[in-house]
């Protein structure tokens, strides 16, 4: 029997080359983007690089993070590909719910919101999750004190409210990223939680849907 999987990947910050010649990418369901396309992109660059994806893989969708402007979700929505804020169903039976952006950074970068614009984002996403499974949380910003929100100095970054959420939902996996240096695995209650780091790194994982289960296979 074909393995059926995804696959799932963050931080890529216009290298659209790597999206493009992933492992077995022709092989894939196809592809779930957390964030981070660009840096402060465009819109031109942005819908010809998921027009040259879309000939490859039959599903993309893919959302902002802080580094990405309001054109590159403009691009994301004229494509029909945005997540952010979304429940989307893909066949053969995944629920995908998507929250771009992130809290405020010292970088003062394009899409950032405050912690509480989150919280009230999540909160209508909420409503939205009741019910659907196996359930895959694609958030740009990772859940407050985990690994995969880790500086280099112990602080930890993420969000409290993307963590309110991971506890309250329980989705089967949250895939996050934005922390660079925080490549790693958690979990947060039953959920399994996963930063693959920057595209540029070669941070991706497989999501395998199996039996009715989701699972993962990293590339760290």
């Amino acid at each position: 029997m074909e393995e059926i999987f995804w696959l799932g990947l963050g931080d890529v910050h216009n290298s659209f080359s790597k999206v493009l010649n992933l492992p077995d990418l022709n092989k894939a369901q196809g592809v779930i983007i957390s964030g981070d396309l660009t840096n402060r992109g465009n819109k031109a660059e942005v819908l010809e690089f998921l027009q040259q994806l879309k000939k490859q893989v039959p599903v993309v969708f893919a959302q902002i993070g802080n580094m990405d402007s309001k054109e590159v979700e403009e691009a994301l929505e004229e494509a029909g590909v945005n997540l952010h804020r979304k429940v989307v169903y893909v066949e053969p039976g995944l629920y995908v719910a998507g929250m771009g952006y992130s809290t405020p950074t010292p970088f003062g970068t394009p899409s950032e919101v405050s912690e509480q614009t989150l919280a009230t984002w999540l909160g209508e996403l909420k409503s939205k999750v009741q019910d659907k499974s196996p359930l895959l949380f694609v958030s740009h910003t990772p859940p407050y004190g985990t690994r995969c929100d880790t500086l280099f100095s112990g602080a930890h970054v993420g969000s409290k409210a993307v963590l309110d959420f991971i506890q309250e939902v329980a989705p089967d996996i949250c895939l996050t990223g934005h922390i660079h240096e925080a490549r790693s695995v958690d979990e947060v209650g039953g959920t399994l939680v996963i930063n693959p780091g920057t595209l540029a790194t070669g941070g991706y994982v497989k999501i395998i849907f199996q039996d009715g289960r989701l699972e993962v296979e990293t590339s760290f």
